[in-house]
């Protein structure tokens, strides 16, 4: 089976392991340290924070950059975290619709900041694709909003836009360290604000006691491991080639598929997490067989996202979803689907891949 994603473990990430699972420290210390550094030096931030899971990143900065009731612009184009971290603060969701590049509607956007009562903006860079930075840098100074980049698709440097961006590290993202995420900041007092809620919102007092420390706030234990910031590190040293293979196998879809169109067109700025491709399905049942037809040859395709707003939860809680309010999204969903792509993915293998799309769309 060719699946959709998977992780690129070599020797060297094998090896990586072994030595920090032979060190003193198995819990966070100083691979971790090593492993943020290098990270910021990468993505361009001051500081940078490793957690244990792309969620844990967006929730801790929520915590630094929302308040209870504060209303919050974001897509529904997404993995449930992005929206979910809005509500583990007692905020408020705001969805707008998408672009025919699967992006946040930037446009759409700012006709409802118009309105004056939107405190932040949570955008996703899908599938790998970066926003105009002269865009959102315009939004962020007319409207005095916070901006927060999901970056769990994008692995790239940081124009200098965004409060806040996070990462995520999971095994099918550009650079893997088991589960993981990490949270790109270039203000001091929020960063160390957010190593205190890293660590149960502790802040290590020596003053009194040689083992002091204090609680000040409610924390969680969201810690990144040094065995899993050692496999990070050994990742981080092989991630342009990574990031050139994605956009080699990216290239090469763009150049082969006839009967199927990519969600846009060929980008070098794309970090090609994910290669999603579009077909005029005329129901989501038409889609689901192409799904089924597609896994019987082999090939198991991913669909990236449902639409936030139309989960059960969402509904539950109020929030509209239909086509007449969303209807980027609706066609989105009703037509895109993602192809495999990742480093270890074979020309023959993609060949094989772009047969049986061609073959059953051709039906």
């Amino acid at each position: 089976m060719i699946y959709y994603g998977k992780q690129t473990i070599d020797d060297d990430d094998a090896k990586a392991i072994v030595r920090a699972l032979k060190s003193d420290l198995l819990t966070t210390g100083p691979k971790t340290k090593k492993f943020e550094v290098e990270l910021a030096k990468r993505l361009g931030f001051r500081y940078m924070i490793a957690v244990s899971s792309g969620t844990a990143a967006l929730h801790l900065s929520s915590m630094v950059l929302l308040n209870k009731n504060d209303k919050v612009i974001t897509t529904p184009n997404s993995f449930l975290a992005t929206a979910n971290s809005i509500i583990y603060q007692q905020a408020k969701p705001v969805f707008i619709d998408i672009c025919e590049n699967g992006l946040l509607d930037l446009d759409l956007v700012e006709q409802r900041l118009k309105k004056g009562d939107i405190k932040a903006l949570y955008a996703v860079t899908f599938s790998g694709l970066p926003f105009e930075d002269k865009k959102l840098r315009y939004l962020k100074e007319k409207y005095k909003i916070k901006i927060l980049i999901d970056n769990a698709h994008y692995f790239g440097k940081d124009g200098g836009i965004c409060d806040i961006a996070t990462f995520s590290f999971h095994p099918v993202k550009h650079i893997t360290t088991f589960e993981g995420g990490a949270i790109g900041i270039n203000d001091k007092f929020i960063y160390e604000k957010l190593l205190q809620l890293r660590n149960h919102g502790i802040y290590k007092d020596d003053s009194m006691y040689p083992w002091g420390y204090e609680m000040r706030e409610l924390g969680y234990n969201y810690r990144l491991s040094d065995v899993a910031s050692a496999m990070g590190l050994s990742q981080l040293s092989k991630v342009d080639n990574f990031l050139a293979k994605r956009g080699d196998i990216a290239q090469y879809y763009h150049e082969n598929l006839k009967k199927v169109a990519p969600l846009y067109k060929y980008d070098k700025n794309s970090s090609y997490h994910l290669f999603v491709a579009r077909y005029p399905f005329e129901t989501l049942d038409e889609k689901a067989k192409f799904f089924i037809k597609m896994r019987e040859k082999g090939v198991a395709l991913q669909h990236h996202y449902i639409p936030i707003n139309s989960q059960p939860f969402y509904k539950d809680m109020g929030f509209i979803y239909n086509k007449k309010s969303f209807p980027q999204m609706h066609r989105y969903y009703l037509e895109a689907f993602s192809l495999p792509i990742y480093p270890t993915l074979s020309t023959d293998e993609q060949d094989f891949v772009i047969k049986q799309i061609e073959d059953i769309a051709s039906i």
